[in-house]
């Protein structure tokens, strides 16, 4: 079984290779390899970089920041798919939607209300109210959206979607 969150998996066929891609928040960069291994040009980020060090190649540039408290790293950058999965600083979301290329894809994925019950994270600062993605990204093309109960790979309420900036 492949350790890629199954909503990367699912929109991955809208990233060729050779796109710039952003795994915002990588952790261990389990999706900054996935990527890199479809031939995309991948920027890791992460403020603790001891599990990905490492992973820096001609294909992954990884870059140590921490988006909570010194801000946001890539200022006038933009990149053609940015990837987050299992993270959520709602600040963050305006300077996700100018990173994104014209044509370029927003694939998110995290935790939501309702997800206390199936433990961390269990702070309603951590979780992601009702449709909030949809709110958030509303100005960009939805292409698909996803919230609720999943049992696999473990039980978890969870919120995902997959945008487009026209």
């Amino acid at each position: 079984m492949s350790d890629i969150e199954s909503w990367i998996e699912k929109q991955a066929h809208l990233v060729d290779s050779n796109h710039t891609v952003l795994d915002l928040a990588c952790g261990g960069g389990r999706h900054a390899r996935y990527f890199a291994e479809k031939g995309c040009h991948v920027t890791a980020v992460d403020r603790d970089l001891t599990k990905i060090r490492a992973l820096g190649s001609e294909k992954i540039t990884v870059l140590e920041a921490d988006l909570e408290s010194n801000g946001w790293p890539f200022s006038g950058a933009s990149f053609d798919c940015i990837v987050v999965v299992n993270y959520l600083w709602r600040p963050l979301f305006p300077m996700l939607k100018a990173a994104i290329k014209p044509k370029g894809h927003l694939i998110y994925s995290t935790f939501a209300i309702g997800n206390e019950a199936h433990g961390r994270p269990s702070n309603p600062d951590f979780l992601l109210k009702t449709g909030e993605l949809k709110t958030a990204f509303g100005d960009l093309d939805i292409l698909d959206f996803e919230e609720g109960y999943r049992a696999s790979p473990k039980p978890a309420v969870r919120q995902s979607i997959v945008a487009c900036k026209a």
